[in-house]
């Protein structure tokens, strides 16, 4: 018998009643450390006083209006987008998912609305992940996703990531624009490379094409800065915002250059939740932590700090774990043995992490945690492979 919530997640045997900072506690008394983070959400970790009480307040007072009338604190976040951004105009949505959608009309609509409406076509990059809309699984290119749905949403051409050359191949009459992830992050934590995306750029600029950035998982300091694809020095046409921008409240925003976002026009495109009070309220919250002098200098600090303890532990153990890969505080194990016996055996030391593409085990923890914190998941870590170890040697 089907259970009353759909069975969509093979959910571990784990229930959450409260957090703190990095920590969440079950409801059988157990205490976990958190690098998963709700999958890079939990920005602030749990229970940050300053977005506990922008959430509280807000809510006292009104939560949602519609966007028929004017939002003071949508107004406010995006303006301060803006400011901090490449960006002239931002559209907020409910989820990551919604802003890639949101992305991807914006790049027909520019291309329809400036003479060139045979121009529909996305280039995307395999080992993507963009949701699990209809149009995102099509964009997303992955067959297990993309199983039992029917025709696929026609419009994206798919190339093998970090591959300039492939790019230009795939460019064709019909190209709008480019979609990248600067970090993959359910296809394995897989970064691209810092020239590969400067070459995009160019390549937009010659073609005439829409850049897009997916920095869903990426952005809003997860990296160290603000956006990941800052660290190639180049600005995109548009990009896509989401987990981490409102700490943990259902949150999507689109970040637009004016050239792309001029046309998404009064009536061409909406949302009923997207920007409501309580949720920009939220991400206000949330910039004001991200934004304070020194914090994103001290996630930068962290991640070295944890980038170099789990490079000792691959050296340690060279039969459990492959190399460490990804960047600032959006990292990955790639594992030699199976990531689920990984990902049990860190559970079973009270650490949480998130699986991801090419058998590796994600770390993404709060942008608060500390570098003691990091130190005591690697301890856990350590720890679960001397019980992997063990029970390897058992088997045999």
């Amino acid at each position: 018998m089907i259970p009353a919530l759909m069975p969509t997640y093979n959910r571990a045997d784990l229930a959450f009643v409260r957090g703190e900072g990095v920590w969440l506690y079950a409801a059988d008394g157990r205490r976990f450390l958190d690098f998963g983070a709700g999958i890079a959400t939990s920005s602030l970790g749990h229970n940050h006083p300053h977005l506990v009480a922008a959430i509280t307040d807000q809510a006292s007072r009104v939560m949602h209006v519609s966007n028929l009338y004017r939002v003071p604190e949508a107004e406010r976040l995006a303006e301060r987008l803006v400011a901090a951004s490449f960006a002239d105009s931002v559209f907020f949505c409910n989820s990551g998912a919604e802003a890639n959608e949101a992305m991807v009309k914006m790049i027909r609509k520019t291309m329809a609305e400036t003479g060139q409406p045979d121009r529909y076509r996305v280039i995307c990059f395999e080992g993507a992940f963009h949701g699990r809309t209809l149009a995102m699984l099509a964009a997303t290119g992955n067959a297990k996703y993309l199983a039992g749905f029917g025709p696929c949403v026609e419009g994206f051409d798919h190339v093998p990531f970090n591959d300039i050359e492939a790019v230009r191949r795939a460019i064709g009459p019909e190209t709008a624009g480019i979609i990248v992830e600067p970090i993959q992050g359910e296809g394995g934590i897989r970064p691209a490379r810092l020239e590969f995306l400067r070459a995009l750029r160019d390549i937009c600029d010659e073609h005439g094409l829409v850049l897009g950035m997916d920095e869903i998982q990426s952005g809003m300091g997860r990296t160290g800065r603000l956006f990941a694809h800052q660290w190639a020095g180049i600005t995109p046409d548009v990009m896509s915002l989401a987990k981490g921008i409102a700490g943990g409240f259902p949150m999507g925003a689109v970040l637009a250059r004016e050239w792309v976002a001029k046309h998404l026009t009064a009536g061409s495109h909406g949302t009923t939740f997207g920007g409501n009070p309580l949720a920009c309220a939220a991400a206000n919250a949330v910039l004001d932590v991200i934004l304070a002098p020194g914090f994103l200098a001290g996630v930068e600090r962290v991640a070295d700090h944890l980038w170099n303890a789990l490079s000792a532990v691959v050296e340690e153990c060279p039969a459990i774990f492959e190399e460490v890969r990804g960047a600032g505080l959006m990292l990955g194990l790639k594992c030699r043995v199976p990531q689920a016996h990984v990902q049990q055996a860190w559970l079973e030391e009270g650490l949480l992490a998130v699986n991801a593409g090419e058998n590796v085990v994600r770390l993404v923890p709060p942008l608060i945690v500390s570098a003691a914190e990091c130190d005591q998941a690697v301890a856990m870590i350590r720890a679960a492979c001397r019980r992997l170890a063990s029970a390897s040697a058992a088997a045999a």
